[in-house]
């Protein structure tokens, strides 16, 4: 059974891409929570992770870290390839989005950092984070529209795509941007999946609060 480290589900954005890949497609596997930023984090994660990073997933004698790199495995090895969409032409666009967002959208990471149990208050954010989340709507549009029937998930069936933006959706959810309705509607269709709120759910269950979190 594979073994996937991650960061306290909280506050956790890339742990929570593969692990509700791996949880939607009922893949069994045991996880490890390392609370970030604790001595317990330090003291342990390098024994998982080479990057001392999570997550990381551990399989016979293999560790894979990197939550894309991750999602890649998962979908080699139990899902036959289908975590992206059969059309090439949709599979193209998803992993033109998976990389967007792999690498991009920095004044929305930093301004707007994952907080499940956070409940929107006053918009603090810049004109660069309001730039990325005007970027992500049009993002969602478009993938749903030509590929989601205009209505679902990005492309059609959930994926790595859908897992890629999960974290985006906790903090549109949690930091309340005025969204439009497709992406409203987005929102709605991956807040219904069992799997993401199984993570909210333990989220909100959790002890650990961060300083700023407490305060």
């Amino acid at each position: 059974m594979p073994t996937l480290i991650i960061g306290n589900k909280n506050y956790s954005s890339w742990s929570l891409r593969p692990w509700l890949l791996l949880r939607h497609f009922g893949i069994a596997f045991d996880e490890i929570v390392l609370p970030l930023d604790t001595p317990e984090f330090f003291q342990r994660i390098a024994s998982y992770s080479p990057t001392a990073r999570v997550p990381a997933l551990h399989v016979d004698d293999e560790v894979i870290w990197d939550s894309l790199a991750i999602c890649e495995t998962v979908n080699e090895r139990w899902l036959a390839g289908a975590a992206w969409p059969s059309d090439p032409k949709a599979r193209a666009a998803a992993r033109s989005a998976v990389a967007e967002m792999h690498s991009g959208f920095a004044a929305l990471r930093s301004q707007l950092p994952m907080d499940c149990r956070r409940k929107p208050a006053t918009p603090h954010w810049d004109a660069h984070a309001e730039r990325d989340i005007a970027r992500i709507q049009q993002l969602w549009q478009d993938l749903r529209g030509r590929f989601g029937s205009g209505a679902g998930f990005l492309c059609g069936e959930f994926g790595i795509v859908d897992a890629m933006f999960a974290p985006v959706c906790m903090r549109f959810r949690g930091y309340g941007p005025k969204l439009g309705s497709d992406a409203q509607a987005y929102l709605q269709t991956m807040f219904a999946l069992p799997a993401m709120r199984a993570w909210q759910a333990a989220a909100e269950a959790e002890p650990v609060r961060a300083s700023a979190e407490q305060a």
